[in-house]
């Protein structure tokens, strides 16, 4: 099979296509630079020059595919966050245009953010509200939307991911850490917060190409629900700072914009996605992740 990949050479993306050639299909990865292009080619991927930017040069990349997976997206500021928000949809259109009139399968990357879970725990089930999420950003509405005309479209929800390359949550919160001379967690820190090695990630995304079904949502989670302490704990001991609990006006300052995912309760399940794609973390969980020197370094 032959995938097309946008953000083949990010944190997630690049995992992807080595999971992808690993069990021996064709990527097309999307490259918006000549240094995009060239670390795709030594990944053994066919670079397609195009960016989410130019839906005209998407759709003619998705034309040469057998499926596609997308996992870029532009999460550098509030204000550019709306920007590719309105980019991504627009670009996940013009991959469904390609498609239209085939099964080929459309697979995205998706967050918790917008699932009102109704049980203990966010599952597959649970499907996002229909507003959108952080700054605008709702990718699994518009993909089951695009489902819902006939394209094959599924998204990969995903919680925190953790791994070799990693530059989003944990090193924000590291980061955060390491400004404040302090690692924080808010009241007793025993909100959960859902986690997958990047790779194991990767893998769910394969399976989705290659099993899925239309309009399925499939969680890629391999820890349920680590409690946000111990997390900031194994923060503070990487950074050899003292982990502190706050409360009210105190998290805020501690944590900024970061404040309702540092104190937001939101265990997910993978069971239908283990069952449905015979899919198995096997990756380090994340408290073990953090014991890495790596995440701790500059």
């Amino acid at each position: 099979m032959k995938v097309l990949v946008t953000g083949g050479t990010g944190f997630i993306g690049a995992a992807v296509v080595h999971e992808l050639r690993e069990v021996g299909h064709q990527v097309l990865g999307l490259a918006r630079s000549q240094r995009s292009a060239d670390a795709l080619a030594a990944a053994g991927a066919e670079p397609v020059r195009g960016s989410l930017e130019d839906p005209a040069a998407l759709h003619a990349a998705a034309g040469r595919a057998d499926a596609a997976i997308h996992t870029a997206f532009d999460n550098a500021s509030p204000l550019r966050m709306r920007r590719a928000a309105r980019t991504e949809r627009a670009a996940l259109e013009a991959i469904a245009a390609a498609f239209s009139g085939s099964r080929r399968p459309l697979v995205a990357a998706g967050g918790f953010a917008p699932v009102r879970p109704v049980g203990p725990a966010i599952t597959e089930d649970d499907r996002a509200s229909d507003r959108a999420g952080l700054l605008g950003r709702n990718v699994e509405r518009t993909l089951m939307r695009l489902a819902a005309a006939g394209t094959n479209a599924s998204v990969v929800r995903l919680p925190c991911v953790h791994g070799e390359g990693d530059r989003f949550t944990l090193p924000h919160l590291i980061a955060l850490a390491r400004r404040h001379g302090r690692s924080s967690f808010a009241g007793d820190g025993a909100n959960r917060v859902p986690a997958v090695h990047h790779v194991d990630a990767a893998r769910v995304f394969v399976g989705a190409v290659e099993r899925g079904v239309p309009g399925s949502r499939y969680d890629a989670v391999a820890e349920e629900g680590v409690p946000f302490r111990d997390i900031a704990e194994a923060i503070g001991a990487g950074l050899d700072v003292p982990t502190v609990s706050t409360r009210g006006v105190a998290t805020l300052r501690a944590f900024g914009a970061y404040a309702p995912y540092a104190t937001a309760d939101r265990p997910a399940s993978s069971a239908i996605t283990r069952e449905r794609l015979g899919w198995e973390p096997t990756g380090p969980g994340v408290l073990e992740d953090l014991g890495r020197p790596e995440y701790f370094e500059g």
